[in-house]
């Protein structure tokens, strides 16, 4: 079944259709653009989509969205931007699904690939969600407007990093549920302080529609102001933690030999326990995020429970492979994707529980942090010690006060870039060792890890 039509878009857009045809994708990365999608040619700063249109119907594109008419198929709009908002708001329309917003500080991407595979397990090729971290201005819309007619459930992840962002996004998704993973210091150049970062957040709520669940960390210090903001909109606000009064509440949590984490949740007057496979107490509070969504979504909990079981980890966000080190193996711990310092003590303290011979780090600078980022750098020191960190990389000019720290408590060494992290890497790493890789993406960390899994870091 084709995803749209041409005369679907023209009518959506307000544009017109030079042929009919019918995609089954769609894209806006030329680099993304397969067989019978969508090419949607958006046009920015630094360069138009316009360009890439010989090279996008080589791969296989079935249509275009453009601006300037062109031989090929395509429905022609004033604005291509502006046309694939307007695609995105006629699938969220058309579709009967239970639409849910994800958005936080941290374990936003990890929670919205939880919760759909815990809705997907029940509902299967019916479930949808926003793919990598396409959770922006530009990400949102086009998510949306990939999603199936007939899906059940829809899962959408949604960020910002300025106030207003976020009440822009929810009014295009218009979720029923709206979930709040935490709130951290994130962007905190852009934000007088959490607080504010909560009121950005709590914006997730203004979307919902009639009689929506607001969904929100109970062990929060922002809790309070979340649900003053859910209040106005939503017609349940559900708490989820472990402090005694939160709606889905772990009641118990123990490791697993796995490295994951057996946990028994309480809601309301239901016992659930399940096997989560990734390792940190942060993935005991995402996953009561998701128990508390499946319910509200009318989802089956028991199959929400064997799918977190099974979940692997991301790419960038908790993947975990072995190397092979001389005569045996070492441990790689990929959470290249992004960090801030919320993050980085959550995952250095999973590193802290592996039973390894040494534990190592990569730690690439944390952006955006504003007049404070010297002093949430140097604060990882205290993590670190505590996780028993015994070498290191400190990669980036951000992370000097760390430097400063350390010097003299183990065997860091503070360097520029992801290149040189890479080659200091190659000599450190040793059989036996666990190394936990973590960054802003910025940063360029991804490369460290993609040199190690093909061997030739």
């Amino acid at each position: 079944m084709s995803l749209w039509t041409s005369s679907d878009i023209a009518a959506a857009t307000c544009g017109s259709a030079s042929a009919d045809f019918a995609v089954s994708g769609i894209a806006f990365d030329s680099r993304e653009v397969g067989q019978g999608d969508l090419f949607v040619a958006l046009k920015g700063e630094a360069t138009d989509g316009h360009r890439f249109l010989d090279q996008c119907f080589a791969q296989g594109a079935a249509g275009a969205l453009v601006s300037v008419a062109t031989d090929y198929p395509h429905v022609l709009v004033e604005d291509t931007a502006t046309a694939l908002d307007a695609l995105a708001r006629a699938s969220r329309t058309r579709t009967q699904a239970k639409i849910i917003g994800v958005t936080g500080s941290v374990g936003k991407t990890g929670t919205k690939e939880a919760l759909f595979a815990a809705l997907e397990r029940g509902a299967r090729a019916q479930a949808h969600r926003s793919v990598k971290s396409y959770n922006n201005h530009t990400g949102v819309p086009l998510s949306l407007a990939r999603m199936p007619a007939d899906t059940r459930f829809g899962v959408f992840e949604m960020g910002m990093n300025h106030a207003g962002e976020l009440a822009a996004l929810t009014r295009i998704v218009r979720p029923h549920i709206a979930l709040v993973t935490t709130i951290a210091p994130a962007h905190t150049a852009f934000f007088s302080g959490e607080e504010a970062i909560a009121d950005a957040k709590g914006e997730i709520f203004q979307g919902l529609e009639p009689g929506g669940t607001a969904i929100v960390p109970f062990d929060s210090p922002h809790r309070d102001r979340l649900i003053a903001a859910a209040t106005p909109y939503a017609g349940q606000v559900v708490t989820f933690g472990s402090g005694v009064g939160a709606d889905v509440r772990a009641i118990e949590a123990m490791p697993v030999s796995s490295g994951g984490t057996f946990v028994t949740a309480r809601l309301d007057d239901r016992e659930v326990s399940y096997t989560i496979s990734q390792a940190g107490a942060h993935w005991v509070s995402n996953t009561l995020a998701v128990l508390a969504a499946v319910r509200a979504a009318g989802g089956d909990l028991a199959l929400a429970g064997l799918a977190l079981a099974e979940l692997e980890g991301l790419a960038g966000r908790g993947a975990r492979f072995t190397i092979r080190r001389g005569g045996g193996e070492a441990l790689v711990i990929d959470e290249s994707y992004n960090a801030n310092p919320a993050s980085m003590r959550a995952t250095l303290a999973v590193l802290g529980q592996e039973k390894t011979a040494r534990k190592l780090v990569v730690l690439g600078e944390m952006r955006e942090l504003g007049d404070d980022s010297d002093a949430y750098h140097a604060a990882l020191a205290e993590p670190l010690r505590a996780a028993g960190v015994e070498a290191g990389i400190l990669v980036g000019k951000s992370m000097a006060p760390l430097a400063n720290v350390l010097e003299g408590q183990g065997d860091f060494v503070h360097v520029a870039d992801a290149a040189a992290a890479r080659e200091r890497l190659r000599a450190l790493l040793a059989a036996g060792d666990a190394v936990l890789i973590k960054g802003s993406n910025g940063v360029g960390l991804s490369a460290v890890v993609a040199a190690l899994r093909s061997g030739i870091g």
